[in-house]
């Protein structure tokens, strides 16, 4: 949340940067409603102080025998009172339509953010990982077919027990699953990185703190059911990312300068409501409604702020060179930047199967993790603050996140590019040692009469 002195003190440095979001907010408006309320607000003070003269005078009047003026002060005072409570509900109204406008308003991004409407604006900073390139198949087999053809993906019965979006990994599918989690985990350890297991349901209070609401109530899923009451008593919401409990955990609290910076790292699966872009992607996993993630998130001093980023950014990028797969940096422009978002940097994982918007060698690039900071934006619709020395006061502290990285994507790289010509997968060394050892993903038989090739089934 923008602080509303910000906004005044820096209107056109705000109308400025709305614009180059194409944030579709009404700055105006808000000016408005602020000067409004501000309006109120001093004309309460005034009329407070004026009942204030009054109520004095009436003790003097009284003491001085003049009973007829005493009573209209009193009537005054009355008359006075009952004004400033319309007034103070008035101010109130207009404040609670002020902060409900200033909920809609994005970050302001960084200076140093490069100008541009979408995606196509965004710049690369480098690649890592295409000066030595494996040898691949001359046809790589994308993992979804891959992933059929091993039995270690199953879309069809994830879409029967649950619905589109969803999916069963199975046997060396899901062992390469939890071997990904647990190795991210641990080289985040030696990160320094403390970890959480946090709750999965939140808040509205927890997704307003950190911006998923309201602008995007519509791609996360509400808990409820067919009782309206309990539905709306419950008021929880399944995670659509570890960002989301894990930074609002110090919801209204004050750190400490010397608690700082506090990193933390959390494994949750996660919720959202994007299984295809543009309906176009029907198959295999890199648009899910289900997923699992390893979220990094940092709180730090605002002046060191921009230095964690960087650290950020090659702390999540350790994870991909541990695995040896190929990707690059983008640095995001204004107009793709997150709602919350400063500044960011995507890591995208190159995975060859697919020839659509990939480097010269073919394939496409997987966004794996979005590095951002968020300045002071969470915190202050959080309420999280720190306390630079003891006896100084509390100020916002900065907010920073990145997946650690998001798992599905990962596999799909793995699946594609540690793919051999027999249509075997060779495992990671990183990952050896969290699959006991396993070498090569060889798949399994499939079961069931949909096993059976054609007239071989029964009747």
């Amino acid at each position: 949340m923008l602080d509303r002195n910000y906004l005044r003190e820096h209107t056109d440095e705000v109308r400025e940067a709305l614009e180059n979001r194409g944030a579709g907010v009404d700055l105006e408006e808000v000016l408005a409603l602020d000067e409004k309320w501000r309006d109120r607000k001093a004309r309460g003070d005034d009329l407070r102080r004026e009942r204030n003269e009054v109520s004095s005078r009436i003790g003097e009047l009284k003491q001085a025998g003049k009973d007829d003026e005493a009573q209209e002060a009193i009537e005054e005072s009355s008359s006075l009172k009952a004004e400033i409570e319309n007034i103070e509900e008035e101010a109130a109204r207009l404040e609670g339509d002020l902060e409900e406008a200033l909920l809609e308003f994005p970050q302001v991004p960084h200076e140093s953010v490069p100008v541009g409407e979408d995606e196509d604006d965004n710049v690369e900073q480098r690649r890592w990982g295409f000066d030595d390139l494996r040898e691949l198949p001359a046809e790589v087999t994308p993992h979804y077919d891959l992933g059929e053809e091993l039995d270690i993906i199953d879309e069809a019965r994830g879409a029967k027990t649950t619905g589109s979006g969803f999916y069963f990994l199975k046997g060396d599918g899901a062992r390469l699953e939890h071997a990904l989690i647990q190795f991210m985990l641990d080289v985040h350890r030696e990160q320094e990185y403390v970890d959480v297991f946090p709750p999965v349901p939140v808040t509205s209070d927890s997704m307003r703190g950190t911006g998923q609401l309201p602008k995007f109530a519509d791609d996360a899923y509400r808990l409820g059911g067919s009782n309206e009451e309990a539905y709306e008593d419950d008021d929880l919401w399944l995670c659509p990312t570890a960002e989301v409990p894990v930074t609002n955990m110090y919801a209204d609290e004050i750190l400490l300068r010397e608690d700082l910076p506090l990193k933390h790292q959390a494994y949750t699966p996660n919720f959202r409501r994007e299984a295809g872009e543009h309906g176009t992607e029907t198959r295999g996993i890199v648009r899910v409604h289900q997923f699992n993630k390893v979220e990094l998130v940092n709180f730090v001093e605002p002046e060191e702020s921009y230095d964690r980023l960087e650290g950020l950014l090659e702390e999540a990028e350790e994870v991909l060179q541990r695995l040896g797969l190929p990707y690059r940096i983008l640095e995001l422009c204004t107009g793709d930047l997150t709602f919350a978002s400063a500044k960011t940097y995507d890591i995208e994982v190159w995975a060859p199967g697919d020839d659509m918007d990939g480097p010269e060698e073919g394939g496409r690039w997987l966004e794996v993790s979005s590095a951002s900071n968020f300045e002071e934006f969470q915190a202050r619709r959080a309420g999280i603050q720190y306390r630079p020395e003891h006896h100084e006061s509390a100020e916002y502290l900065h907010t920073l996140n990145a997946s650690g990285v998001a798992i599905p994507r990962v596999m799909v790289a793995v699946l594609e590019y540690y793919q051999n010509e027999d249509g075997t997968v060779t495992v990671p060394d990183a990952l050896r040692p969290y699959m006991g050892g396993q070498e090569v993903i060889e798949g399994h038989e499939k079961v069931g009469e949909s096993a059976l090739g054609a007239g071989e089934g029964g009747s």
